[in-house]
């Protein structure tokens, strides 16, 4: 019986530690909480960027991964390029800024 209940918790403890395991991040991969953080931010980004006057533009896409907002696409000139920069870092809890927007021509 002893053994049966020693069994027991140590199968609970063992899948407890494998789910709460499984749900933290890496340097490559994002926590769930991380994700759902990402998400929001990436959001928050876009609606300034899409919400701002001087960019009004769709063809801007924003991805963040930790913290990180990365901008793509395509702009109509390099001081577009900077308000996007400067949009973006604007936004609570953005850690950094990669700037891949590519200027028409």
């Amino acid at each position: 019986m002893r053994n049966l209940n020693f069994i027991r918790c140590f199968f609970i403890g063992l899948f407890l530690f494998v789910f709460v395991a499984g749900c933290a991040g890496t340097y490559q991969k994002e926590s769930t909480g991380e994700y759902i953080d990402d998400s929001v931010l990436t959001t928050k980004v876009k609606t300034k960027i899409f919400n701002d006057p001087e960019l009004k533009v769709l063809q801007i896409n924003v991805e963040t991964f930790k913290g990180v907002v990365q901008l793509s696409g395509f702009v109509n000139s390099a001081k577009a390029s900077a308000r996007a920069v400067e949009v973006a870092r604007s936004v609570r809890g953005v850690q950094s800024v990669k700037n891949s927007l590519v200027i028409k021509n």
